[in-house]
């Protein structure tokens, strides 16, 4: 049920953001991928561990830089590193013993993660969004 859920939210958040226009902002994806890299280490805050903390600030920081190179270069990085993020779910468990991490998380997340990037994906394949900026 957590995988359904989240492929129905990240393809429900991305044809939103489609419709209103929130990703007509090359910063949108990005910011998102920011947000989603994050959200480990309130984990590990709610969860009270100072090692889980310290090794989620560790791994989001990746997908941080990702999320701003990605914004600086071409958006097809942002695609890798949400993808990235949910190979990263599924092997999560058995990497970082956070004890905040609600259990369902791994597979919900891991499956936004992934819609979110094929959605993304699809949006830079149909030229919707410019993969690089102007200029670039």
């Amino acid at each position: 049920m957590a995988y359904i859920v989240g492929l129905v939210l990240a393809l429900a958040a991305g044809v939103f953001a489609t419709v209103v226009g929130l990703d007509r902002d090359r910063g949108f994806y990005p910011t998102v991928m920011i947000v989603i890299g994050c959200l480990y280490s309130l984990f590990a805050v709610m969860g009270g561990s100072n090692k889980a903390l310290v090794l989620e600030v560790l791994a989001g920081a990746v997908f941080v830089a990702a999320a701003v190179a990605g914004l600086r270069t071409s958006l097809w990085i942002v695609v890798i590193a949400l993808a990235g993020h949910g190979v990263f779910d599924f092997v999560h468990p058995r990497l970082i013993d956070d004890p905040g991490v609600p259990v369902f998380w791994p597979q919900f997340c891991s499956a936004y993660d992934i819609a979110a990037a094929a959605y993304l994906a699809g949006l830079l394949k149909l030229g919707r969004i410019e993969p690089s900026p102007v200029g670039v």
